[in-house]
Order: structure tokens, then C-alpha cells, then sequence
């Protein structure tokens, strides 16, 4: 994927579609207390396995937060998305496989693992995560994303999970760190 950043700058947000910020006054213990708060919107995670390939479906793409942070901004992700749309959980889930990664998944297919909070020091949104198993036959795209999203598709073997999750020269989620011990952990639990 060419990820060539050019004139990256921060302005004042207005007019915000997808979070709005606050500040929060309360008492702690009867001492007054503050704290700056983003309220985003919850999302969902699917820690997508390829039977045939015995490797993981993930996401490449460009966050302009890690960029601000790392000079980069490419991240390695579970495929997710906002829950911002009038559908249960699992059927945003179901979306997001198809729209990001190109496959038509049955909706009973896709398993709960479990929720977590994220970025609980600002905004403490919730995510829901999700596992699905997919074969060639479910694949319908190349996936990508929708609306000029720029999304790559990453195929990776199962073999190379575990350094992924230590190497720190790649930016990822805490939360495709978690479902892949999770996935390691089912997996010595179901021999």
C-alpha cells in the first residue's frame, strides 16, 4: 500500500461527526475533581481465521493519530468498524468482514468472544469481539473498505502471530493482541 502523507497539520475540531469532547467535574471522596473526556462512538472487532490458509485476515491502514505519533501512521488491525448504524452487534460485524475484507459470512457463523473498554484514560467506548472462521467460497471481494476507505488486506499465517504481537515496530491494537492470545489459548484448550 503507497502511504504518502503530505501536509499533515492539526486545527481546532468543529463541527465533530464522529466524537465530541468534554469536561468532566465531579467529587472523588469529597474532593473536587476534573478530568477531559472524548466521547466516541462503541465498536466491533473480528478476529477473522482462514481455514484453508491457517492464517488470520487482517486490516492495513492509515491512522493519522498514530502519525501524529509515530511519523508513520500505518496500522495491522482485526477488521472493525463504529457501531453508528441502526443493526444488532453481529450484523455490523458481519457488514465490516464483508466491506473490509471481501467475505459474505452467515451471520450465525460469527461467535462472541467477548467486550472490553478502549482508551479508558479519555474516552472509555466499548468494543465488542467477535471470531469467524472463512473459507475461498465465502470470498465475494477484495474487500478494502467503503467510501474511499483505504484499507489493505493482510493475510497472515497463524505461525507468525505471536512475534506480530511483540514486534513493536508494527503499530496494532491492543485488542488483535488480545484475540490472538485468545485464539492460542482456545486452541491449546481444544486439544
Amino acid at each position: 500500500m503507497d502511504n504518502h502523507i503530505e501536509h499533515f497539520k492539526l486545527e481546532p475540531l468543529e463541527d465533530a461527526k464522529f466524537i465530541k469532547t468534554s469536561f468532566a467535574t465531579y467529587e472523588q471522596n469529597g474532593k473536587a475533581k476534573t478530568w477531559e473526556i472524548v466521547e466516541a462512538h462503541d465498536s466491533v472487532a473480528i478476529l477473522i481465521y482462514h481455514k484453508e490458509k491457517n492464517a488470520f485476515i487482517l486490516v492495513k491502514q492509515f491512522r493519522p493519530a498514530v502519525y501524529l505519533n509515530n511519523g508513520d501512521g500505518m496500522t495491522i488491525e482485526l477488521c472493525a468498524g463504529i457501531v453508528d448504524k441502526d443493526l444488532s452487534l453481529v450484523e455490523i460485524a458481519m457488514e465490516e468482514i464483508e466491506e473490509e475484507c471481501g467475505y459474505k459470512v452467515p451471520l450465525e457463523s460469527i461467535e462472541k468472544i467477548t467486550s472490553f473498554h478502549t482508551s479508558v484514560g479519555f474516552a472509555g467506548s466499548k468494543q465488542m469481539l467477535y471470531f469467524v472462521e472463512v473459507d475461498e467460497r465465502m470470498k465475494v471481494s477484495e474487500g478494502g473498505g467503503v467510501d474511499d476507505e483505504q484499507i489493505e488486506v493482510i493475510i497472515l499465517p497463524v505461525s507468525e502471530a505471536k512475534s506480530l504481537i511483540y514486534d513493536e515496530s508494527i503499530a496494532k491494537t491492543p485488542g488483535l493482541m488480545f484475540a490472538f492470545m485468545w485464539y492460542f489459548d482456545k486452541m491449546r484448550n481444544e486439544k
